[in-house]
C-alpha cells in the first residue's frame, strides 16, 4: 500500500509525485510511456519548454480561456514566483523573455525534465496503464493495471493530460477512469492548435511566414480575439502563434462561421497606407499591377492578393484608379481567410475540455463525487493561452492535490 498513487508521468504527475515525496508520502508513478515520463514536456516550446509566465496572479488569469475563477486557490498557493523559484532550487536557472516566457537558460526541455525527476526520486515508477480503479464504498483506493497488478493506495491522483500529442502518451485514458469514478466529461477538443481553412490561396502560400501582422478572429462578424504577431500559411490552412491563440477562442466550429482577418500594415491607418500606395505606383509607373506590389507584400502572396485585388496583372501601375488604390488599401487591412475545422489532435499543443470542474475541490482537486481521488493538469476541464500558462496551471493544481493528500491544511 502506497501513500499516492499517481496515475500518468507528465508535468503534473511529475510535479505532484516531486511534491508529495517532499512532504513524506509514499509515492508509486504509473506511466504508460515506453520513453518513460514527461515526454510532451521535451516537446513543449520548441524543445526549450516555456515554464511559466513571469506574472501575477492577477495579470495570468485573464489568458486562463475556461473555468479561470477555478484556479484562483491553486495558483494564490502556488504563483509562478513559487514555480520558479522552485526550478532554480533543484539546478534550472531561468530567464524571461518577450512576453514574460520564462525558460530555461539552457534553453533545454531535457534540463526541466531531468529536475522533475531529481524532485520525485524518492517515488517509485511502474510501467503501465490503469486499467480500472479500485473504488470500495465510494472509496478510491488504487487502481489495477494493463498487465492486472493491482496497485492500492490510500490516496489516487489522475494526470493522465488530455487527447493532444497522444504519441507522447495523453491518449485520453483518464477520461473514462474519471467517468468510472461518476464524473462528467466536458467533450474534448484539440486547442492552442492549427487551423484548417477551404481557401486555396493558403496552399498556394505555403510556408509564408507573417510578421507583425494583427490577427482578429471573427465569429459570426464578431470580433473574439485580435493581437499583433506572426502567422503562418500551411498547405492545409493556417498556423503560427497568432493562430495557435486564435483557435482557443473558437467554441462549436460547425455551428457558427469563423473567419481570421489580417491586418497585413497595423502599423498604417488607411490614409497613411493609401498615400504610401499612391508614391509606389507613382515610381513603378511602367511596372505591372503585381510588380508594383513589390515593396508592399511578401513575392508568394502577390500573385494572390492581384487576383482577390480584381484587377489585371497586365495592367501598368500608373493606371490604377482612385478606387483600385482604396480596394487595395481594403484588402491590405482586411484580408480574409474562412476557417472550418481545428487542426488535428496529433498536433495540437493542448486539449480544451477534460473532467468538468464542478465536480472538483478548487482547493484540493479532490473529487466531488469519490473519496481519495484527485485530480492535475490538462485532464481537468482548464486551458489557457500560449506563454508558459498551461504549464503553470499543471504546476499550481499538481502542488494543491499533493498537499491535500498528505492531509496539509
Amino acid at each position: 500500500m502506497t501513500d499516492l498513487l499517481v496515475i500518468g508521468g507528465g508535468a503534473a504527475g511529475l510535479m505532484a509525485a516531486g511534491a508529495a515525496c517532499a512532504r513524506g508520502l509514499t509515492v508509486t508513478v504509473l506511466e504508460h510511456n515506453p520513453k518513460g515520463p514527461g515526454q510532451k514536456l521535451l516537446i513543449t516550446g520548441k524543445g526549450r519548454c516555456n515554464v511559466t509566465s513571469d506574472s501575477d496572479v492577477r495579470e495570468f488569469l485573464p489568458y486562463v480561456r475556461h473555468n479561470g475563477r477555478f484556479l484562483y486557490s491553486s495558483l494564490y498557493a502556488f504563483p509562478p514566483a513559487a514555480a520558479m523559484e522552485l526550478f532554480e532550487s533543484l539546478g534550472v536557472p531561468l530567464k524571461t523573455e518577450r512576453g514574460r516566457r520564462v525558460f530555461p537558460q539552457s534553453d533545454r526541455a531535457a534540463d526541466v525534465l531531468a529536475a522533475l525527476r531529481d524532485y520525485a526520486h524518492d517515488a517509485e515508477f511502474v510501467r503501465g496503464s490503469a486499467k480500472k480503479l479500485i473504488i470500495e464504498d465510494g472509496v478510491c483506493k488504487g487502481a489495477v493495471t494493463d498487465r492486472g497488478e493491482t496497485l492500492r493506495a490510500n490516496s489516487t491522483l489522475l494526470a493522465t493530460g488530455g487527447i493532444s500529442y497522444p504519441a507522447t502518451g495523453s491518449d485520453g485514458s483518464g477520461y473514462k477512469l474519471a467517468r468510472q469514478a461518476g464524473h462528467t466529461i466536458v467533450t474534448p477538443q484539440p486547442s492552442l492548435c492549427s487551423l484548417v481553412s477551404p481557401d486555396p490561396a493558403c496552399c498556394r502560400m505555403m510556408g509564408l511566414s507573417l510578421r507583425n501582422v494583427r490577427l482578429t478572429l471573427l465569429c459570426d462578424g464578431k470580433p473574439l480575439f485580435s493581437e499583433q504577431g506572426e502567422a503562418l500559411f500551411t498547405h492545409f490552412g493556417l498556423s503560427g502563434p497568432l493562430v495557435l491563440s486564435a483557435s482557443t477562442y473558437i467554441e462549436d466550429i460547425a455551428k457558427h462561421e469563423y473567419v481570421c482577418e489580417f491586418d497585413l500594415k497595423p502599423s498604417l491607418d488607411e490614409k497613411t497606407l493609401y498615400d504610401r500606395l499612391t508614391r509606389d505606383f507613382a515610381a513603378l509607373g511602367s511596372h505591372s499591377a503585381q510588380g508594383a506590389l513589390a515593396k508592399l507584400l511578401p513575392n508568394s502572396m502577390r500573385p494572390v492578393a492581384v487576383e482577390k485585388w480584381g484587377v489585371d496583372p497586365a495592367a501598368k501601375a500608373a493606371q490604377i484608379t482612385r478606387e483600385q488604390k482604396q480596394a487595395l488599401v481594403n484588402l491590405c487591412k482586411h484580408w480574409s481567410v474562412r476557417v472550418t475545422a481545428l487542426g488535428d489532435k496529433e498536433h495540437a499543443v493542448i486539449t480544451a475540455g477534460g473532467v468538468d470542474v464542478r465536480e472538483v475541490d478548487p482547493k484540493t482537486m479532490a473529487s466531488k463525487r469519490c473519496e481519495g481521488l484527485y485530480f492535475a493538469g490538462e485532464i481537468l476541464d482548464v486551458d489557457a493561452r500560449t506563454g508558459g500558462y498551461n504549464l503553470q496551471i499543471a504546476w499550481a493544481t499538481a502542488q494543491a492535490a499533493a498537499k491535500a493528500a498528505a492531509g496539509c491544511k
